[in-house]
């Protein structure tokens, strides 16, 4: 979209914008945001043509294909024509030598040849014989390294997409293999496998692509004069006001009395998140003794510099965040403490915060389910949809994006809690959003994007929620990574670090020292923030009184001046990815 506003002085401006996001894939280095949340009957062609898979859609049998000991597999085929990979008797797991024990189920498998200091994008289509399991991709490296790629929950009767990924390290060089498994004893199903590589440069290359087809816009402005002639060698300043992208950071209440934490908190940051303050243990530490005063206080410093703020949050899920006073409850006792909380900090921030982190972190963690049933995250969710009807209401989880081991934040299992919130009678009409907290060790690229490629096709508000990285020799490099992943996805519309300033101590990232200069990590972030608001200052018109500029999403202001002016004119407009259209404007 772009709007005009506040005109200034004798000039008709006629402005063509167009966006260079199609909302289409990215061509340039052939990377496939394709995915699918759905079960199919049939599973999709295989992404690359299959990369370096061979017969990954088992049109030419087994070939290519081996099993592991005291494993039968054959090729099977759907009523449709489909053929896939079927095992039989596959419930063993492979010890360190290659010999299988029993534990777990495994797949077929194909050797491949590795290269290091490569990215590997992995999918396959999967089904499991019968009821549901939780099966793992896994990458053996050629040093015996098996490195989990992704997982799925996969069901019988239809297949289920895993998106994915690892990284070859520079030792990794050599005859690998590829394969799927599951701790439970199940037959794994296999169709549609792909595995393609992608140089560093070539990753990194796509990455800022794909931000630039995401995050700019190319627009172009053609001068008029009052008698409708284009005028040429106008002189146009273009000023950026306020970055289009929300780039934020948690604070603390330290920020309300020291000036320089707020001067530098609030010159960087567009969204904010209270680390701690609007936390139910912070703000009712003793029961019926409510306190507010810290985070409205917080809320109203933000508000003074237009800074917008996230509800984090209403509920915690967690057994060992609950306040000492809440964990010892009946039931009767538990339900009214909640309705109180609930109605007093949902009702108090109404119509003043854009997000709330509703039930955080319901996936891994269940006090609430345990005590009011399995639909507590939904019915909470209704409740405060109720009270507040502008902000968007986030399942905020962790290890969706860091970890693919990790058997309770997959993907698949995020897309099921949230259609198991959304479905929930009344909610349909819920603002719904997607909250991926981020906290890295050391970040797996492909399974990054694989993932966010995966949720995006919820069609919610996607945001990164709570980004840290450990501390360590590679702390700053990871952060950077892991940054430009989630500036670089079409489907991120949001990031906020988990970066709060401790006199004492941040939780695992400071940003600055205790006076407030930049450690290197915060070097990196200033240095991104410089590189995203990038755009051309000043420009000439041509003798048809036009100018093309690629403008960064956001807010702007324009200032024209041309000898036929008495003043200069002067413009506000917003830019963003909907651009595509043509305003005129007369004075």
């Amino acid at each position: 979209m772009v709007t005009m506003r506040n005109f200034v002085g004798k000039l008709v401006l006629s402005l063509l914008c167009i966006s260079l996001f199609q909302g289409c894939m990215v061509q340039s280095v052939e990377y496939d945001h394709t995915a699918s949340i759905e079960c199919l009957r049939d599973p999709m062609k295989p992404l690359y043509k299959g990369g370096v898979i061979q017969n990954g859609e088992f049109n030419n049998g087994l070939m290519g294909w081996s099993t592991y000991r005291n494993i039968k597999a054959g090729v099977a085929k759907s009523p449709s024509g489909n053929r896939f990979a079927v095992v039989h008797g596959a419930s063993s797991s492979l010890s360190g030598n290659g010999d299988a024990a029993a534990s777990q189920s495994h797949s077929v498998y194909q050797k491949i040849q590795m290269q290091g200091d490569t990215h590997y994008s992995l999918s396959a289509w999967l089904q499991v014989s019968a009821g549901a399991a939780h099966v793992r991709a896994v990458v053996k490296t050629p040093n015996g390294e098996n490195i989990t790629a992704g997982a799925v929950d996969a069901q019988s009767g239809c297949w289920t997409m895993l998106k994915g990924g690892m990284t070859a390290q520079a030792y990794h060089s050599g005859q690998g293999e590829v394969f799927f498994e599951s701790d439970g004893p199940v037959d794994i199903w296999v169709d549609s496998v792909s595995l393609q590589p992608f140089s560093f440069e070539e990753w990194d290359s796509h990455t800022r692509q794909s931000a630039n087809k995401a995050r700019r816009s190319t627009v172009k402005f053609i001068a008029r004069g009052v008698d409708g002639a284009p005028m040429a060698n106008a002189n146009v300043s273009i000023e950026l006001l306020r970055a289009g992208f929300p780039f934020g950071n948690t604070m603390t209440k330290e920020i309300l009395s020291l000036p320089a934490y707020e001067k530098w908190f609030f010159s960087r940051f567009t969204v904010a998140t209270m680390e701690n303050e609007m936390k139910w243990y912070s703000t009712e530490w003793n029961p019926n003794q409510e306190d507010y005063r810290i985070p409205d206080d917080m809320l109203k410093l933000a508000q003074k510099y237009g800074v917008k703020v996230r509800g984090h949050n209403v509920f915690w899920d967690d057994q060992n965040s609950q306040i000492k006073w809440v964990r010892p409850m009946n039931l009767d006792q538990l339900k009214a403490a909640m309705q109180k909380r609930l109605k007093s900090v949902v009702s108090r921030y109404a119509g003043k915060l854009i997000h709330w982190d509703v039930v955080n972190e319901n996936l891994h963690f269940n006090f609430f389910e345990t005590k009011l049933g399995p639909n507590a995250s939904p019915m909470i969710y209704q409740q405060v949809g109720q009270i507040d009807h502008t902000a968007i209401l986030f399942m905020n989880e962790f290890n969706t994006l860091e970890q693919p081991m990790d058997p309770n934040g997959t993907p698949t299992k995020y897309v099921a809690k949230m259609k198991l919130i959304k479905g929930y009678p009344g909610n349909g009409g819920l603002k719904l959003g997607v909250g991926l907290e981020s906290h890295f060790s050391t970040p797996n690229l492909p399974y990054v994007r694989g993932a966010l490629d995966t949720l995006a096709q919820l069609k919610l508000p996607m945001w990164m929620t709570e980004v840290d990285v450990v501390k360590g020799p590679n702390q700053v490099k990871f952060l950077e990574q892991v940054l430009r992943e989630g500036y670089g996805h079409p489907g991120v519309q949001g990031i906020v670090m988990w970066a709060a300033w401790h006199a004492n101590g941040c939780y695992v990232m400071c940003l600055t020292d205790n006076n407030f200069n930049n450690l290197p990590v915060g070097a990196l972030v200033d240095k991104l923030i410089a590189e995203w608001k990038t755009h051309k200052t000043a420009a000439t018109t041509d003798a048809n009184g036009l100018v093309e500029l690629d403008l960064v999403h956001g807010d702007y202001k324009l200032t024209v001046n041309h000898p036929s002016l008495e003043t200069a004119a002067t413009k506000t407009m917003t830019v963003d990815a909907t651009s595509d259209h043509t305003i005129s404007l007369k004075a």
